[in-house]
């Protein structure tokens, strides 16, 4: 795979699906992990999932999603120690404008890689930026990993197991990759 440059300078290239359209309707898995998979969110006691004051923090914007982005509605999701899996719904998504705005200055390609109005990455970043902002009230050193990983749910024997998957992951955090005793160093 070829790198490519922007402004004389490698970028990272997106994590997204090549031509899929993240602001149309469809179910994803997202799951968002903190920096360095620091354990800012609680713990897991008896194979259930304990809360500290960020994780309830965390939880409580995640369920605000919808209030913010109408279009939105959310299915299983969890906050473990150091990230949070949910399932996000994209249902109604018309946009309300005749034209939509691109980025207009002085680097044209700014315009394709930029994330679109109304799509999964605008949605994940706005819940990142608004948890980060108010955990930093509480805590200075709490940082989300940079990027988040999801996956379009095609299907329903997928859904199910996704929500399957999101239930049983306290159970299995010795398992999980996003588990920091898993890292490879």
């Amino acid at each position: 795979m070829a790198k490519e440059k922007f402004n004389n300078k490698y970028r990272i290239q997106s994590a997204r699906l090549n031509g899929w359209n993240y602001s149309g309707a469809g179910w994803y898995f997202v799951t968002i992990c903190t920096q360095d998979r620091l354990n800012y969110f609680g713990e897991i006691k008896n194979d259930k999932m304990r809360l500290s004051k960020i994780g309830e923090m965390a939880k409580q914007y995640w369920l605000a999603i919808p209030r913010h982005f109408p279009f939105v509605k959310l299915d299983e999701f969890i906050v473990m120690p150091n990230h949070i899996h949910g399932i996000v719904i994209i249902v109604d998504n018309h946009r309300d404008e005749a034209m939509p705005r691109l980025y207009q200055g002085k680097h044209p390609q700014m315009a394709k890689i930029s994330p679109k109005p109304k799509s999964l990455p605008v949605i994940v970043g706005s819940f990142k930026s608004i948890c980060a902002k108010k955990i930093h009230e509480y805590d200075l050193a709490f940082t989300w990993q940079s990027r988040f990983y999801d996956h379009i749910i095609r299907n329903e024997k997928s859904l199910n197991n996704i929500r399957q998957y999101v239930i049983d992951n306290p159970k299995k955090l010795g398992l999980d990759r996003n588990n920091q005793n898993n890292l490879i160093n």
